[in-house]
């Protein structure tokens, strides 16, 4: 009855039928860790083996275990930066990734041409160091204003794996950092000069003790105190709105009623042109979800630039109405130069001035419409300027309709 088992085989059985009848006559808290002790010997013996003679690994199992393993070119496809593997000199392996930055032809062929960059073919073909080393920068693979990171380690075979990062994103916001504090520190250092320069004037008793000299040189001081002023706390707003970008605003804002504040305040502060401001609101235009000092702010700094730049006497037009697609709309009309088509894409820069003489003249510190944009992405809106040499600009806020419960609607 027994033949065909091997010893083994018969060991385990014979403890199972110990482990059974201690169960039955032992009631007590041994039973537990002998019964587990008995098992686990049982078990260990079933599975080195059911005979006497040497234990071997089935082929089976040999088999499932080399077919488990994935393909290399497989285990390359699933990280997301271009990788290659280069085999004497040449690419063997390249992901999806590499081929379509580097062109689908570069399997098999020499990876300095592959890679067409003297930093790559100096790294490619120097000898691997024993110690990793720092990566290599690559500038214009793909593009001209593309950066990379090169990185070239070793594998089995003499093979090397190179592995290309995309640092462009990086590089393009430390350069704009960098561009922020230069410009911001231009932007406060020219009237700090300015005043500097007149109070030492105003030391001399000869230019002191003349009225009209001493009027003059203080009136142009307190100008240039106030545009820095006006620069100190556009820098803060500015930071202040960042800050809050990812917060979605949930008040319910009537950009009607806010039209209509926005052109008193306007008025009462007996601006030159406030007397030129025309409101044309659509009756029944829905509120919009949003922040009502930013977009007050908003109001105010498109009606500013409208009132700067537009010709004297002309109408400063402001409109509110809901559109087809269901958006709010606000938009801000001037009849002036207009701006030319090339300048249009960056007037959202931060500091970015058309006509720079003109806009230090008329008090602007190149942040009004870099404040504008950031106000309408955290309130998930829309800007559109439209201009036309000679004529006038024409600025447009879009913004969703408000929901109750806070929600937005986008049709």
């Amino acid at each position: 009855m027994l033949q065909g088992f091997g010893s083994r085989t018969i060991t385990a059985i014979g403890l199972v039928v110990v482990a059974a009848i201690a169960v039955f006559f032992l009631q007590s808290d041994l039973q537990p860790a002998l019964i587990t002790l008995v098992g686990g010997i049982a078990a260990a013996l079933v599975a080195t083996g059911t005979g006497d003679g040497p234990i071997e690994t089935p082929r089976h199992v040999e088999t499932l275990a080399a077919s488990a393993l994935p393909d290399l070119q497989d285990v390359i496809e699933a990280i997301v930066e271009p990788v290659l593997i280069v085999a004497d000199g040449r690419v063997t392996h390249a992901n999806a990734v590499a081929l379509g930055l580097l062109g689908k032809h570069i399997v098999g062929e020499d990876v300095r041409v592959a890679i067409r960059h003297p930093g790559a073919a100096e790294r490619l073909a120097s000898p691997l160091p024993l110690t990793p080393s720092e990566p290599t920068t690559l500038v214009g693979v793909g593009t001209l204003d593309q950066h990379w990171e090169m990185h070239v380690r070793g594998a089995s075979g003499g093979q090397r794996i190179v592995q290309l990062i995309d640092r462009t994103g990086n590089y393009a916001a430390e350069r704009m950092r960098v561009d922020f504090v230069a410009n911001a520190s231009h932007e406060l250092r020219t009237p700090l000069a300015s005043i500097l320069g007149y109070i030492e004037t105003l030391g001399d008793d000869k230019a002191g003790e003349d009225p009209q000299v001493r009027g003059r040189f203080l009136k142009i001081m307190f100008d240039e105190a106030r545009r820095m002023q006006r620069l100190v706390e556009d820098l803060i707003s500015l930071s202040r709105i960042e800050a809050e970008k990812y917060r979605l605003p949930a008040t319910a804002v009537d950009l009607g009623a806010l039209i209509g504040e926005v052109r008193s305040e306007l008025l009462d502060a007996q601006h030159a042109r406030s007397a030129d401001i025309v409101a044309d609101v659509d009756l029944g235009v829905p509120s919009v979800t949003g922040d009502r000092a930013q977009l007050s702010q908003v109001l105010h700094n498109l009606v500013g630039n409208a009132m700067k730049y537009g010709r004297a006497g002309t109408p400063v037009a402001i409109r509110l109405w809901r559109d087809p697609a269901g958006m709010v709309r606000i938009s801000v009309t001037d009849e002036g130069d207009g701006i030319a088509p090339e300048h249009l894409p960056r007037l959202t820069e931060r500091f970015y001035r058309v006509d720079p003489g003109r806009s230090r003249a008329a008090g602007g510190t190149g942040l009004g419409l870099a404040i504008v944009k950031h106000i309408v992405e955290r309130h998930r809106g829309r800007l559109d300027v439209a201009s036309v040499v000679g004529t006038g600009t024409t600025v447009t806020v879009m913004l969703p309709v408000h929901a109750p419960g806070g929600a937005v609607i986008k049709r």
